[in-house]
């Protein structure tokens, strides 16, 4: 008998040891501010990668005229989005103040949640052993003319399921539109100049779901990224080469989900006991690029480097007709 109650306290004590080692958050605030410190940045580098390749001229198609291209963008992942500082946000704290975002490597703070109300505890973020330099964001885009200097541009990619090495299991899918506007044609005299001059508009809404790891579970997370990017775009065409430049607003919004029981941490985890439905702070940011490309008869090659908050260095290949 003895050894039965022995064996259940120690039962009772090992479970009430193990759930005090997480933390349970149950405000939606606060779970907003933590969890977008950590994946805003994958986000907001997705939808900086979505706003590049829209084009590659500021001259639109003749109407009927067309071009298809594929385009792989890759963008710098810098340290300011590879680490959050913990001392910022409201009710958390840690020394070292700076732990990994998810695209960040290096050893997790240890940090201390409490919101002042009587839930308290501490958690450690896990360890990250990979290093990201940068995120490619492959684009394939259609354009084709339509009437007074104007051109229609889409994109899109079917929902389809991935299993990729580190990432593990996930779907993605695309799609996006834009206008591209000659203006030139609106200024008295100007259709002279020895270049073009163009307006551009363009949006995109990505939808991804993926798998976080916590304590060997895999936890399926969705996230959906809208973007979109305003231009003014110049070009000149000299034989077969075309050079190009612009400048405008960008801007990414996302949104978070994920179960109620979603857990962040190495051997002492945080819970949040909260609806995971959040919408991250939308981002909007000053851009500028500038670019190549080559035309042999139908055929493209184009290269081009954007420059903001989300360095970009992209290239792409296609065909284009009229």
């Amino acid at each position: 008998m003895r050894k039965t109650a022995l064996t259940f306290f120690l039962i009772v004590g090992f479970v009430l040891q193990s759930s005090s080692q997480n933390v349970i958050l149950e405000s939606s605030e606060d779970a907003k501010a933590f969890l977008g410190s950590y994946f805003s940045p994958f986000s907001q580098t997705l939808g900086a990668g979505l706003n590049n390749g829209w084009y590659n001229t500021a001259k639109p198609h003749k109407p009927a005229g067309f071009d298809v291209s594929l385009s792989i963008n890759l963008v710098s992942v810098t340290d300011e989005n590879k680490l959050f500082n913990v001392n910022e946000l409201d009710h958390f704290s840690a020394s070292p103040n700076a732990t990994p975002t998810i695209l960040g490597n290096g050893s997790g703070s240890e940090i201390t949640y409490d919101n002042g109300q009587g839930i308290s505890g501490t958690f450690t973020m896990p360890e990250q052993d990979f290093d990201i330099p940068f995120v490619p964001v492959p684009t394939l885009n259609a354009g084709i003319g339509l009437f007074k200097g104007t051109e229609l541009n889409v994109r899109y990619i079917p929902d389809y399921a991935f299993d990729i090495g580190l990432i593990g299991q996930g779907s993605i899918g695309l799609y996006g539109g834009g206008l591209k506007h000659d203006i030139l044609q609106w200024i008295p005299l100007a259709k002279k100049l020895p270049f073009d001059l163009s307006v551009q508009a363009a949006f995109n809404q990505l939808n991804t779901s993926f798998e976080v790891e916590s304590q060997s579970v895999d936890q399926e997370v969705k996230m959906t990224v809208n973007s979109s990017t305003y231009n003014l775009i110049i070009s000149k065409k000299l034989t077969i080469l075309t050079a190009y430049a612009s400048a405008g607003l960008s801007s990414t919004s996302s949104r978070f989900e994920g179960n109620t029981s979603f857990q962040l941490g190495s051997t002492q985890v945080i819970e949040f006991n909260v609806p995971l439905d959040i919408d991250f702070e939308r981002q909007t940011y000053l851009q500028a690029s500038a670019g190549v490309r080559i035309k042999l008869a139908i055929f493209t090659i184009t290269a081009s480097q954007s420059f903001s908050e989300f360095p970009i260095t992209s290239a792409g290949i296609g065909i284009s007709f009229r």
